[in-house]
């Protein structure tokens, strides 16, 4: 598994005007490549008196799956100006669909591919882009005693805070990057002077907002 990578947040939509030409961009995440023609099938039944719904996905944690189609516009001037910059700002398991409304001025080949290029770089900008690491819940148990300690010290520390349970003993649920486990045990045990017990718990994405990217 990947320990990081970049990805949209969810489901957003945008639209521009070029030369009187509406551009509707649709984006979604996908995880398969049956997710991506649903949503593409599901955006042509919303809008299937559009003149084009352009569409482009890149699925897979080395980007195995990509597909582009220009639905009716010339070879090469839609969909794969959207894969592109999907594969340029390096996004994952995402799918765009850019729905045309020709507007009465034709752009040409270039003007195609610079307008379908804006308006999916515009529209990921709207929906917005999540970054997820790979992040291992480490289970750590101490006394009460060393509580306000051991969290202080988290809080303030690379490592991320999930939870607190407060049992028999106190048991904290700490985000720790996957390549980090063992400095991470090591830290802690020098931080309790070798009394807390830790025990790696499941593996869990964590997501950041990403600006610019």
């Amino acid at each position: 598994m990947l320990s990081s990578y970049y990805t949209v947040k969810g489901f957003g939509e945008n639209e521009i005007t070029i030369q009187k030409s509406r551009f509707i961009a649709q984006v979604n995440r996908a995880t398969t490549e049956q997710e991506a023609q649903d949503f593409i099938q599901d955006i042509k039944k919303t809008h299937y008196n559009a003149t084009h719904n352009c569409s482009a996905y890149m699925i897979g944690e080395n980007d195995q799956i990509q597909k582009a189609n220009d639905d009716g516009e010339p070879s090469g001037t839609a969909g794969i100006p959207i894969l592109e910059v999907l594969k340029k700002r390096n996004i994952k398991d995402t799918v765009v669909v850019i729905t045309r409304y020709f507007g009465g001025i034709k752009l040409g080949a270039g003007g195609l591919i610079r307008a379908y290029g804006q308006a999916t770089t515009e529209g990921l900008s709207h929906t917005g882009i999540v970054e997820r690491r790979l992040m291992r819940v480490m289970h750590t148990t101490i006394d009460y005693t060393l509580l306000g300690k051991v969290e202080n010290e988290i809080r303030t520390s690379e490592y991320l805070l999930k939870e607190i349970h407060y049992l028999e003993n106190v048991e904290i649920e700490i985000f720790v990057e996957s390549s980090h486990e063992e400095s991470f045990k090591e830290w802690i045990t020098n931080l309790t002077n070798g009394q807390a017990v830790v025990e790696n718990g499941e593996l869990e994405n964590l997501e950041r907002d990403i600006n610019n990217k």
